[in-house]
């Protein structure tokens, strides 16, 4: 087991919800990465879609480096809803 690669597990409480990272789980392969992400993360039906991805294959970045990816931003006004004018009907913005 200790070579077996690590999956991180992606469970979707309802329909139409985003998948929330709700662990990880090492397996053999992706079939058995699915059945353990089911065994325990979804015992008691707690969700209705599974996604595993081997841990190798997601690119993240760090909080050190959230200057560097998030300040571009705040210097384009058109980013920001405040830009726009809101007509009435969506007022609560």
């Amino acid at each position: 087991m200790a070579d077996w690669p690590l999956y991180e597990v992606f469970v979707r409480s309802k329909h139409g919800l985003n998948h929330k990272h709700v662990g990880s789980v090492h397996a053999a392969d992706s079939e058995m990465a699915m059945e353990n992400a089911r065994d325990l993360y979804t015992r008691r039906s707690e969700g209705v879609s599974i996604w595993v991805v081997p841990s190798s294959a997601i690119t993240a970045s760090s909080p050190d480096e959230k200057e560097v990816l998030f300040d571009p931003s705040d210097d384009k006004i058109y980013r920001h809803a405040s830009f726009y004018k809101l007509p009435d009907e969506v007022g609560h913005m």
